[in-house]
């Protein structure tokens, strides 16, 4: 009982903290950001095995120039091919091979595909109709927030066959889809009182981050299985790292800007 206490105490602190920021101003949503990037960077660098002021550098850089002044749209096209790229290679390493080769000889590969691009997408979202929409990004956290729900509440009380039980044992199918259920039954609320976009690009949007964001949490799981830890960090007191908190809409943003580019697009 007291963990749940602990965890749900922090949990409503960090989401007030996020959906406060949004509904400020661009200013202190990029700041915010920035300074959860920075601890993310840090808590994944640790894991990694891996001392770089390099890294830090690139990060304020790439916000800056990438999301919040952007210098040349073509970069950041470039940064989202090269990102959906790494992190499907990400995919595919979780799948057939033992160990992630990033984490040994590619360090940086995933410091700025998918640790430091995942935060300029993450930023981007909510600029996509041109000016600051604070519902856009807070409707994906909500979906990631439902999803990670639901897949806890119903993998704990029906989960019989693991999902991908060599990297994270608590995991199953039953809660997967139970995450997947979670945040398309948000969706009709997000469609209901945001009204961003049409009730079907919402119902897409939770599709892709049920999906993209289980395997964000599941990459994250096998980085920390490979460094031998439990958490990223103890920053969040129930929880763990800002990392363990994030790792599902870091990966997942890319792709979700680049379905709401070509959303945009089409439009």
């Amino acid at each position: 009982m007291k963990e749940v206490i602990v965890r749900t105490i922090s949990g409503v602190l960090y989401i007030s903290i996020v959906i406060f920021s949004m509904f400020t101003s661009r200013e202190w949503f990029m700041g915010l950001f920035f300074a959860l990037a920075i601890i993310t960077l840090r808590e994944f660098l640790k894991l990694v095995h891996l001392t770089s002021y390099l890294a830090y550098f690139l990060l304020a850089l790439s916000l800056y120039f990438l999301s919040y002044s952007i210098f040349e749209i073509n970069a950041v096209n470039l940064l989202l091919i090269l990102s959906c790229f790494v992190n499907l290679f990400l995919f595919n390493d979780l799948l057939w091979v033992s160990k992630i080769p990033m984490f040994e000889k590619k360090k940086y590969v995933a410091v700025i595909f998918y640790i430091i691009s995942g935060f300029v997408f993450l930023t981007l979202i909510p600029m996509q109709k041109g000016e600051f929409t604070p519902s856009i990004v807070i409707g994906i956290f909500i979906l990631i927030w439902a999803n990670d729900t639901f897949a806890y509440i119903i993998g704990k009380s029906f989960g019989k066959h693991k999902l991908l039980e060599r990297i994270s044992p608590k995991k199953t199918i039953e809660g997967f889809f139970g995450g997947l259920v979670g945040a398309v039954i948000a969706s009709f609320f997000i469609f209901k009182y945001l009204s961003d976009y049409d009730f079907y690009i919402w119902i897409i949007l939770a599709l892709i981050s049920s999906v993209f964001g289980t395997i964000g949490d599941l990459i994250q799981s096998k980085f920390k299985r490979q460094a031998g830890v439990k958490d990223s960090g103890k920053l969040m007191p129930g929880h763990g790292g800002l990392y363990d908190r994030l790792d599902s809409i870091i990966y997942a943003s890319p792709f979700i800007y680049a379905f709401l580019e070509i959303i945009n697009y089409v439009s």
